[in-house]
């Protein structure tokens, strides 16, 4: 029987695929390119757009907070409805805007992928666990990659990878790419052998300069040799 932690893994990957199953879906309006841009995000709307190899550029408007709800549930790699009251369509979010001062989208570009067919993505890295070389050896944790490629159908993209850094026991532990579990239908498209965390050495204190002590008596028979120095010129200008 495999391990509990294993099982739990294994569980999280079951009820993403039935999130999945159950596609997120997201009202959208047709919009006129020639629209105001500011007059529509004032109404709560956001500008968006929709394309594919057989797809054509579509402008749409989506109400902004729908939009945030569906993107931090589906992210970049879940399959997100389009769907009007005419018609639906299956994509992914490609890319998203956001503005650098409220940390809210602007605009968002979603990709019809074509069904049936395999498409690479990369997929964020969740790190699960704990690691004994952290832990008990007061190590730091290293994470060299934070997102990993995978090609899969769309509706069997994952919506994170978890990595478990307890097998991290030592500062010589590394997990690499190939030693990630990935979902059923999942393929690594990452090179096997890339390094995806390890854990390195607590840095060692460097010793504080301890100052020499002062020689008082040094410094007094300066005193000294300067004051006889100066007796014999006194001298000469009398």
């Amino acid at each position: 029987m495999p391990p509990i932690f294993l099982q739990k893994i294994r569980l999280i990957y079951l009820y993403q695929s039935v999130r999945l199953f159950f596609m997120t879906t997201l009202d959208i309006q047709i919009r006129d390119k020639e629209a105001k841009l500011d007059k529509l995000r004032k109404e709560g709307y956001m500008p968006a757009i929709f394309y594919g190899k057989k797809t054509a550029s579509t402008s749409i408007a989506v109400i902004q907070k729908d939009f945030m709800k569906v993107w931090r549930d589906a992210g970049e790699s879940g399959v997100v409805t389009l769907k009007d009251s005419t018609a639906s369509v299956d994509v992914l979010i490609h890319s998203v805007d956001v503005d650098p001062r409220t940390d809210k989208p602007v605009h968002a570009d979603f990709y019809v992928f074509e069904k049936g067919k395999k498409i690479e993505v990369s997929v964020p890295l969740d790190f699960v666990g704990v690691s004994p070389a952290v832990k008990d050896l007061g190590g730091s944790l290293v994470k060299t990659l934070h997102e990993l490629k995978i090609s899969a159908d769309p509706q069997h993209i994952p919506h994170d990878i978890k990595v478990d850094i307890s097998s991290l026991a030592t500062f010589d532990d590394v997990i690499v790419a190939s030693n990630i579990i990935l979902p059923t239908g999942v393929i690594l498209m990452e090179n096997p052998d890339e390094v995806i965390a390890s854990s390195a050495a607590p840095k060692a204190d460097e010793p504080e300069e301890v100052s020499a002590p002062v020689d008082l008596s040094a410094i007094e028979v300066e005193k000294k040799g300067k004051k006889e120095e100066e007796t014999p010129s006194e001298t000469e200008t009398k």
